[in-house]
């Protein structure tokens, strides 16, 4: 179902191997599986090794000099993740598709993300061969299977799909991609209530090239990517299939590429995922995903899989993962058009940002002082009351409330608060009750005292601010400290680093639109530094991503790949290292998304053993009233849980517990 577009070819990982002589190898692994024990290695490196056609003529060779089947002799020899590895190999493709079908909806409950995986992304041809399969093998019709286990406008597309009717026509109508845009747009942004018949018809049957030509005028008609309608007017398993049908259709090896790292990303491995994506597009365009995979990404696919699994089953992935891509090469050609596209897409984007906290309606700051001084007054604090008041007013307005508090009662709320809180709680209570600037002063004093510095919180707020906020982060910052941030930042850090974050002090990034001419001769001198052993690669990137503007940076970027071939974020990655580094890409990064920047700075705050509280406060605090709803979003589509739901997960393991879970989950809003 992807686009191919000129020049471009989907490419695999293994291919054909040369002098195949499926009598010897039907031996070899006879030889393999004889005795006691087995010689994992030999069957992993043979297998791997051969083409799916020439896994079946050893399977018929098998057969044909020993009398024996050969899966079936795998099955018994081998166990585990390596086994489902091996023997999946060892089926031809359409019936390697019909088993997880199978497996998907037999028993209780169904795999609706397998159904969804497989049917979005097969194209007609595979699709014809895959209901052929499942009734050779278990004598059944697949659409009877799929309608009896599903329900709803979700069963009615996985029929659709399952037709494999999609038109294969590249002529395309201009007049009916219009039509069928605005068609879309009248059948969900317009009207009240959505008509999922015409998403279906139009996503389930029209062609691949019409598609995506009606994503682009969709576009423009919506002001908006079809994909933010469909999660806006969808729900449920219907809504994750009409968007991987979208992927799909843009992009079959990125949707691929999102699927891996979803199935390695966290706690634990989703194995099944993983298995049958590396065994059905080995073939087909691995070396496709594995490019897209680092465009997306902080590892590759490679590295990522060594660092996710074990053993036989570890070195049998990576034979099919074909090499590290880590050390950043060219683009083949659909991945340097994804890329250059994606700059263009960033640059167009007119997302509407939007916080979590409004202002409170009928506001009465004399109240809620008297509120508040009542829920500390006496024995014990009503923590409850607190939390209510102040994650449910905007900045503001708490700001009113600190000064009536003095007036009316002339008392300091901030010592009170200080006071009667305590632990995480506390912090991010006070954290609400600064202004952003005084906050922000405060997040990087903590940064930069006591022993060590956390240099990851001082690129997060300096590559994330605009001027105005960062001058006014310096006001603050010598207002309370009666120091420069700037000589703060001088004594705590050092070398390229350094220049980096004074450069962003200044707050003096420019502000006017792109240039194509200046971003053309940018994009060439980036270029010519990462080639030129001579010129301080790092200081010309420095020079140019801290001062020149976000619209300008985005056309760099774009302009970037046109005469590198290359992605800036991966060059970046290989060739320079440490803080800079990690800063460099923290611009990038924030120019190319911001809020999905921020949601994998929430997400690592809180995976693995224990939190991040200081960097969670800071990005619930800092994002409330500009982009944490936008955040909350990026963060559910990054990693298939909601913003809500793991700060509630945290809590199980006693990390945001009680209060201030409460107050954490008041500021992100929401379940998503």
């Amino acid at each position: 179902m992807a686009p191919k577009g000129k020049g471009s070819k989907y490419r695999g990982t293994v291919v054909e191997f040369p002098d195949f002589n499926p009598s010897s190898d039907a031996e070899v692994l006879y030889n393999a599986m004889k005795g006691f024990g087995s010689d994992k290695e030999t069957i992993l490196e043979l297998i791997t090794s051969r083409s799916n056609a020439q896994r079946q003529e050893i399977c018929a060779a098998y057969k044909s000099q020993y009398g024996k089947d050969l899966i079936g002799d795998l099955k018994y020899e081998l166990t585990g993740k390596f086994e489902r590895l091996i023997v999946g190999l060892m089926r031809p493709t359409a019936y390697h598709d019909a088993k997880e079908i199978k497996d998907a909806i037999e028993g209780i409950g169904t795999d609706e993300k397998c159904l969804i995986e497989i049917l979005a992304s097969r194209n007609n041809k595979q699709i014809h061969d895959l209901v052929n399969a499942y009734k050779d093998a278990y004598g059944r019709d697949l659409e009877a299977d799929i309608v009896s286990d599903t329900s709803g406008h979700f069963k009615k597309m996985l029929v659709v799909l399952l037709q494999g009717t999609r038109e294969e026509d590249d002529v395309v109508s201009e007049d009916l991609v219009e039509q069928d845009a605005q068609d879309l747009f009248d059948a969900g942004e317009v009207q009240w209530g959505t008509d999922e018949a015409k998403f279906i018809t139009i996503l389930g049957n029209r062609s691949v090239t019409h598609l995506q030509m009606v994503f682009d005028k969709y576009e423009k008609i919506a002001n908006k990517e079809i994909e933010d309608s469909i999660r806006g007017e969808l729900s449920g398993d219907f809504e994750k299939l009409m968007l991987a049908v979208v992927q799909c259709i843009r992009s079959v090896p990125m949707y691929f590429a999102k699927r891996l790292f979803k199935a390695m990303k966290g706690l634990g491995t989703a194995d099944n995922t993983l298995i049958r994506i590396m065994v059905s597009r080995a073939e087909i365009d691995m070396l496709d995903i594995r490019e897209f995979f680092r465009l997306s990404y902080e590892k590759s696919l490679y590295n990522m899989i060594k660092d996710d699994t074990s053993g036989e089953y570890k070195r049998s992935l990576l034979k099919l993962c074909g090499g590290d891509d880590d050390l950043a090469g060219e683009f083949f050609p659909e991945a340097a058009q994804l890329a250059y596209k994606m700059w263009e897409v960033s640059s167009m984007a007119r997302v509407e940002l939007k916080g979590t906290v409004q202002p409170a309606a009928n506001f009465n700051p004399d109240s809620d002082a008297q509120a508040l001084r009542k829920a500390m007054k006496g024995f014990g604090t009503d923590e409850d009351t607190i939390i209510d008041i102040v994650t449910h007013r905007s900045n503001a307005q708490r700001q009113e409330i600190l000064q009536k508090y003095k007036s009316l009662l002339g008392r300091d709320l901030m010592a009170d608060l200080k006071s009667e809180l305590s632990g995480s709680l506390c912090r991010l209570i006070l954290g609400l009750m600064m202004t952003p600037a005084q906050f922000d002063a405060k997040m990087m004093r903590k940064a930069m005292e006591g022993a060590g510095t956390d240099e990851k919180a001082l690129i997060e707020i300096l590559t994330t601010r605009n001027n105005q906020e960062i001058l006014a982060m310096n006001e603050a910052y010598k207002e309370a400290y009666h120091k420069n941030l700037e000589d703060s930042i001088t004594s705590d850090t050092s070398g390229h680093f350094c220049r980096v974050l004074v450069s962003l002090v200044q707050g003096s990034r420019e502000e006017g639109p792109a240039d194509l001419a200046r971003a053309q001769e940018d994009a060439k001198e980036l270029g010519d530094a990462v080639n030129d052993e001579s010129t301080s690669m790092e200081t010309k990137f420095l020079s140019i991503l801290c001062t020149r503007s976000y619209p300008h940076l985005r056309k760099v970027f774009q302009e970037f790949v046109t005469c590198t071939n290359k992605d800036v974020e991966q060059v970046i990655r290989k060739e320079i290292s440490g803080d800079l580094k990690t800063a460099l890409i923290a611009i990038v990064r924030s120019i190319k998304n911001k809020p999905s920047y921020f949601a994998d700075r929430l997400y690592k705050s809180m995976k693995g053993l224990g939190t991040d509280d200081r960097t969670l406060i800071r990005v619930l605090v800092s994002r409330s009233e500009i982009d944490l709803f936008n955040i909350r979003r990026e963060y559910k589509e990054l990693h298939d849980v909601s913003l809500h739901e793991s700060i509630k997960v945290e809590a199980l393991c006693g990390d945001t517990s009680g209060d201030y879970r409460k107050a954490l989950l008041t500021l992100c809003g929401g379940e998503d």
